[in-house]
This record gives C-alpha cells, sequence and structure tokens, in this order.
C-alpha cells in the first residue's frame, strides 16, 4: 500500500512538470538554450544568494538562461527526481548530496564529466580532498557546490568560567574538559551545565558527525583497515547493476575506539544527548546548558546574529587528524547534446573563483575554488568571520562519505549501532557486529 501511494506521487509530480513544461515552451525563442535547475537550497536567505548568482549568470549569456527551481528539501526532492527520470522529463542541473551518485548512476541518469572537466583549468582551481565526493569507478560524475566541513563549536565565556585556557587537541585533552566543563553552577545540587552534547539518533546527521572520530581513531568503512571483523559476508558490495564496490566493514578498532569515544563522555556524565533526530538544534548552546557541540560553517550566520559567544575547535586527534566533509555537488543530467553543453557552461561558472568567492561570503559554505580562498574578497571576510580559518585549515584532512548506491543502508544500520551505544543498550563491539551483520544479510539478498 505504502508502494502504491508513493508511485502516486511520484506519477504526480511528473504530471505536473510534464505539463509545466509544455506551458514553458510555447513561450521560449528557439535562439536561447533554456536550462532548469532544481535545489533545495535551505534557508531562504542561502535561497537568495543563489537567485542572485544565476541572474547574473543570465545577465551574461544571453543565450542560456537558466530558472532555478526550489522543489523542497532531500525528502521531498528524492521523489520528485526519480519520477522526472523515469519519465524522461529530468531536469537539466540538479543541487544535491553527492550520497544520490550511485543511484543516478544506476538509473543512467549521468555521463561521466572526466573529459570535460579534465580540459579544463578548472580543475586544478578544485580542492583536492573534494574529488573523493565526485569519484566512483574511477569516473568523476559530479562538481562540487559548497563544501564544508564538521568542527566543535564552542563557548569561550564557560570555557573561562571553568578555568580551561587551553582548547584541547587529543581524545584524553577533550574528555577532561568536557568533565571539567560539566558543572552545577547555581549551587543546587544538580548538574546544569555539560560539557557537551551528543547527537542522539539513527539517522544521516548522528553518522556524519561521528564519522570524523571514525577516521581519527584510525578507522575506514571501507574495509582498508585491518582489525577485528565478524562473521558473514565478506566479498565485495554490489549495485543492484552487479558492478562490484568498495567492502563496507564497519567492525575495526577505530571504529569501536570512536564509539568508545562518545560512550566515555555519557559515562563521565559530561555528555548530554539531543532531542532524538534532532542533533542539529543549538538551544541548549546558546542558553549555556552545554559548553560544546558538533557542527558546521553552515551555523556560522545564525550564531553570530544571535550575539552569543563563540568559537570553533577541529576534530580532536587520536591517530590522524581528520574532519567529515559536507555539502552539496551539482550534477548534469542526460538531455540533449546543445543542453548538455549549455548545462556545462553553467557548471564552469559555479566553479569559477568569482561564484565561489560570492556564494561562500553570502552562504556561510567554504569556496571549493582555491584561488577564491585566497581572494581580496574573501580574505575581508574571514577578517569578520575569523573562526572560518578552522574549517578551512581542517579542509586538507577532510573526508567524503561513500557515495556508491547502497550508502543508505550503510547509513541506517551504522545509526542504529551508535545510538544503541550511546543508551548503553549494546557495548561499541556488540553494536557494531550487530550493525555488520544486519548489513551484511541485505547485500546478501541482493
Amino acid at each position: 500500500m505504502l508502494m502504491h501511494h508513493y508511485l502516486a506521487r511520484c506519477l504526480l509530480c511528473l504530471c505536473l512538470l510534464v505539463l509545466l513544461g509544455c506551458q514553458a515552451a510555447t513561450a521560449r525563442p528557439s535562439n536561447v538554450t533554456h536550462l532548469t535547475l532544481w535545489q533545495g537550497v535551505n534557508p531562504p536567505p542561502n535561497r537568495a544568494v543563489l537567485q542572485q548568482l544565476v541572474d547574473q549568470f543570465n545577465r551574461e549569456h544571453p543565450t542560456i538562461q537558466v530558472e532555478s527551481l526550489y522543489v523542497g528539501q532531500s525528502d521531498q526532492q528524492l521523489p520528485k527526481i526519480l519520477a522526472a527520470i523515469v519519465g524522461n522529463a529530468a531536469p537539466d542541473l540538479l543541487w544535491y548530496s553527492p550520497l544520490l551518485t550511485g543511484q543516478l548512476i544506476e538509473l543512467k541518469a549521468l555521463r561521466p564529466l572526466d573529459d570535460w572537466l579534465t580540459a579544463s583549468p578548472l580543475r586544478q582551481q578544485l580542492d583536492p580532498a573534494l574529488f573523493e565526493s565526485m569519484t566512483l569507478e574511477d569516473h568523476l560524475w559530479s562538481i562540487p557546490f559548497g563544501t564544508n566541513n564538521v568542527g566543535i563549536f564552542y563557548r569561550p565565556s564557560l570555557f573561562e568560567a571553568a578555568g580551561i585556557t587551553t582548547l584541547p587537541k587529543t581524545w584524553a585533552d577533550f574528555r577532561r574538559v568536557a568533565r571539567q566543563l560539566t558543572r552545577d553552577t547555581d549551587g543546587d545540587g544538580r548538574i546544569d551545565q555539560h560539557g557537551m552534547l551528543l547527537p542522539l539518533g539513527k539517522g544521516e546527521w548522528t553518522v556524519f558527525m561521528w564519522l570524523p572520530f571514525l577516521w581519527s581513531g584510525g578507522g575506514d568503512l571501507r574495509g582498508g583497515e585491518p582489525g577485528v571483523r565478524s562473521q558473514g559476508h565478506q566479498g565485495p558490495l554490489q549495485l543492484n547493476s552487479g558492478t562490484p564496490k568498495p567492502q563496507m566493514q564497519l567492525v575495526s578498532p577505530g571504529a569501536i575506539a570512536a564509539l568508545q569515544c562518545w560512550r566515555d563522555l555519557i559515562d563521565d556524565g559530561s555528555a548530554m544527548l539531543s532531542a532524538p533526530e534532532r542533533g542539529y538544534e543549538l538551544d541548549g548552546f546558546l542558553a549555556g546548558k552545554v559548553a560544546m557541540q558538533l557542527s558546521g560553517p553552515w551555523t556560522l550566520g545564525a550564531l553570530q546574529a544571535t550575539g552569543v559567544d563563540f568559537g570553533v575547535l577541529p576534530i580532536p586527534k587520536q591517530v590522524t587528524q581528520a574532519t567529515a566533509i559536507g555539502g552539496e555537488n551539482l550534477f548534469l543530467l542526460k538531455t540533449t547534446p546543445a543542453r548538455e553543453q549549455a548545462a556545462q557552461t553553467f557548471a564552469e561558472y559555479v566553479l569559477s573563483e568569482e561564484f565561489q568567492t560570492q556564494w561562500a561570503i553570502g552562504t556561510g559554505y567554504l569556496p571549493t575554488n582555491l584561488r577564491s580562498r585566497q581572494s581580496k574578497a574573501y580574505q575581508t571576510y574571514k577578517t569578520k568571520q575569523p573562526v572560518v580559518e578552522v574549517f578551512l585549515a581542517q579542509a586538507p584532512y577532510g573526508r567524503s562519505r561513500p557515495i556508491f548506491a547502497g550508502y543508505n543502508r550503510v547509513s541506517e544500520n551504522l545509526g542504529r549501532a551508535i545510538e544503541a551505544t550511546l543508551l548503553g543498550q549494546s557495548s561499541p563491539l556488540e553494536s557494531l557486529n550487530a550493525a555488520q551483520k544486519r548489513l551484511d544479510l541485505i547485500f546478501d539478498q541482493q
């Protein structure tokens, strides 16, 4: 029954898209190539920045006109995207998480971008750390629209009140500082300030916030790390097409250590858990109930507007320095040769120093273009928002989440392991073994 409702929604979306396309086609001059960009940029002020940049492109390219359409957040977009692709009514350009890459390849909705991007001088201007989010099976499938990474926001006034003068650099420092920040500030015998907020939930936000600790602990989801292994299927994961994918190995010394790191904060009483699936909310941080919280540069504008004091520190190091790279990529979908050529022109604009500088200053994202990061305008912006330097300094140590089609299953089971550990339902090793067995069963059945 749920599948019937889902298909009905997809068909309705497709009918509306076709109808709108037919109406628009009657008014379009033949010498202009019209492109449609679907996006879910949020909050609205960031959407306004995008529209200004699209308008600028349209003024500078009178024979190519891009229409930017907000089609909802990720869960709202996906049915529309799938319906449009299946019904041969796909947009020309799509702003979306690179995690969709594998699914779009399976649907044969993309062409590799290797030849085009290799020939472009803009390739050399891209942050090298971002190629992991663009590459699958040795081909490039998208370009980075905007990037960010995970850091730890903290309240300097609370650090000062607790007598902390040195920011934590290692996991051991981090645990000690979190304990020191956990205090009874009003003397009523009850803790009213915790050192750290940890995200509770099985969703992608929790996994995204935890992955920097996995990588910092020396772990790797791709099975390249020797160590503890669960019993069961050990072969490579497969896409539905039968193409071998990197092996996903959830159980490893690094993963166990990263889960134990979070569990230690709970056992110490120095961390409080967020409401389920709401680890991004800043209410406790703003109110001074927690002194540290995981987030990224997309938070800078909102925090600055509150007037509350804040700083940012890098993810503490265990084995190596690490963070998780986020952001969205731009996909160029299969359409017609003329429209695909025009879409490449828009993509070059998105990769350019000019676009990336304006986008970053207007939204808080980090520029994907290295020249943009050194531009006079961006340097001026950094003097007004100096904490952005922490995210820029972390960028070379960033890792991207796997982009093959089955990643959502990996994330779901990893999220369940994190939640079980935080709630004390099982140990890190038990939680990860259970997740691995579920994952093995899922992929063995495909």
